[in-house]
């Protein structure tokens, strides 16, 4: 049973801001998931069910719909819970669930941010790999015709405070969603 291969565990860590806080973390098959984090109250409800346990996000993507999970291989999203959640702490609205093509991950390396080469805690995206990138990245991309496309079941409301919605819904991978 999936209780049988729960472990609960309590990390000390350095937060973005520098300070020691704890984590409370649950580990299944030696994979890990944040579920409770004190300054980050949102971050303790990850958009998806895991490991069979039913747990839910009060935060939508551009449907109007509870937001649902980009990537978990890789891990994505500002608090790497697979889901494109933000909170005032993301400085880099990471909210857009995109499919990488090789053209995109050429781009963003040309601006400085490649994604293609794996380093410490990242391995690395591949065409075909989802990812939540920063709006203002991929209304850059729009703007060179460089743009990857959208997941918008995936992609959270707010990306529509960055990029037109009329974009976002031109590029859509999941264009069925709109029926």
């Amino acid at each position: 049973m999936l209780e049988d291969r729960v472990e609960l565990v309590v990390l000390r860590c350095f937060l973005v801001t520098g300070g020691v806080g704890e984590l409370l973390v649950v580990g299944v098959d030696h994979h890990a998931q944040v579920v409770h984090h004190p300054d980050r109250r949102r971050h303790a409800a990850p958009c998806q069910a895991r490991y069979g346990a039913a747990v839910s996000s009060d935060q939508k993507n551009l449907l109007g719909q509870l937001l649902e999970p980009c990537s978990m291989a890789p891990r994505t999203g500002f608090f790497r819970t697979g889901c494109c959640e933000t909170d005032a702490s993301d400085r880099g609205h990471h909210v857009v669930c995109a499919e990488m093509t090789a053209e995109f991950l050429a781009f963003s390396a040309s601006r400085g941010n490649d994604l293609s080469t794996p380093g410490p805690g990242f391995p690395g995206l591949k065409p075909g790999d989802r990812w939540c990138l920063c709006a203002a990245r991929w209304k850059e991309a729009l703007d060179a015709g460089k743009a990857p496309p959208v997941h918008l079941a995936a992609t959270h409301e707010s990306a529509t405070d960055v990029i037109e919605r009329e974009a976002l819904l031109r590029h859509a991978a999941d264009s069925q969603s709109l029926n």
